[in-house]
């Protein structure tokens, strides 16, 4: 990662405190569009977060090139994020991928595709997020044409550096420039549900705790 890019250890550490969901809620209220629609985890309860290292494919044609030996180039901590254009008729990650981005420390997979092999990756517990399954190779198919440039997953741009998290719930992208900004309002809805819940166990109806804290208005932008 480029070191104007990278972020401070201890943010990426409170972000993995955080659910999705708290996560999304926050960037509602800042209004930021991240979340990466029909983007799902491959192998249940995984949970991932890191600093985006993004890959961009391109088809088979007149120029070729391979497939996957980016992955070298990939940190330990950083998320592979491969833009496959949505593509669900051949895959660009399968098992020997996963069993490297393991062994190095990767903190996942996120693809604007499809992946397979999902027996080896469900064994390995590999956080990986993508639009689904599909056996056929990408070999001969696509190529890499360029890394660690802007790409664009399910309709969202996600550029190198950027924060993405991901759980049960889906995956969402959060902007480098406005990380902690939205760490901190993330950091303050949770805090507000908990007062709610806090407020529940105690006896309290749900309507008046809700009121009582300001929660149907948590996620709405201020004006």
């Amino acid at each position: 990662m480029l070191p104007e890019r990278t972020l401070a250890p201890e943010i990426i550490a409170e972000y993995k405190k955080l659910d999705v969901p708290s996560i999304s809620d926050a960037m509602d209220k800042l209004r930021i569009f991240g979340a990466l629609y029909h983007i799902k985890a491959v192998v249940p309860d995984t949970y991932l977060c890191g600093q985006a290292f993004t890959v961009h494919y391109m088809p088979n044609g007149s120029t070729r090139g391979t497939v996957g030996d980016f992955i070298d180039d990939i940190l330990p901590g950083e998320v592979a994020v491969l833009d496959n254009n949505g593509r669900d008729d051949c895959t660009v990650w399968g098992d020997i991928m996963s069993i490297y981005a393991s062994q190095h420390g990767i903190a996942g997979t996120v693809i604007d595709g499809v992946c397979r092999d999902i027996n080896v990756i469900r064994e390995l517990k590999y956080p990986i997020f993508t639009k689904g399954t599909y056996m056929v190779t990408g070999k001969d198919r696509v190529f890499v044409d360029r890394t660690n440039c802007p790409v664009s997953i399910a309709g969202i741009q996600v550029n190198p550096g950027d924060l993405v998290c991901g759980d049960n719930t889906g995956v969402i992208v959060v902007p480098f420039e406005r990380a902690e900004e939205v760490l901190e309002t993330a950091k303050n809805i949770e805090k507000v549900e908990q007062q709610i819940l806090a407020h529940v166990k105690s006896g309290m109806p749900l309507r008046e705790a809700r009121k009582l804290t300001g929660y149907h208005t948590l996620q709405t932008p201020e004006k």
